[in-house]
């Protein structure tokens, strides 16, 4: 949901991390968010489940990789 607000909003993502157990936000607001995003007109509650499941292991995987951390590559992959 934090990754999508934000985008919704124009930030640059490659400077945010998730930090665990913070909250924003509604419930109201995070479903907003995923109905938004998720890419099927009128998800089932199994779709929107895969969709966030999907979703939270890609940027997991994308905030722990050495190639993906701007300090790291620095500007070297700017818009990448």
């Amino acid at each position: 949901f934090q990754y999508l607000k934000r985008l919704d909003q124009g930030y640059n993502l490659d400077a945010f991390c998730y930090e665990a157990l913070s909250v924003e936000g509604s419930p109201a607001e995070c479903l907003q968010q995923f109905l938004l995003h998720c890419g099927i007109t009128d998800p089932s509650w199994s779709e929107l489940r895969n969709f966030t499941w999907f979703l939270n292991v890609q940027l997991r995987d994308c905030e722990a990789s050495v190639f993906c951390n701007p300090e790291f590559v620095q500007d070297t992959l700017q818009g990448f």
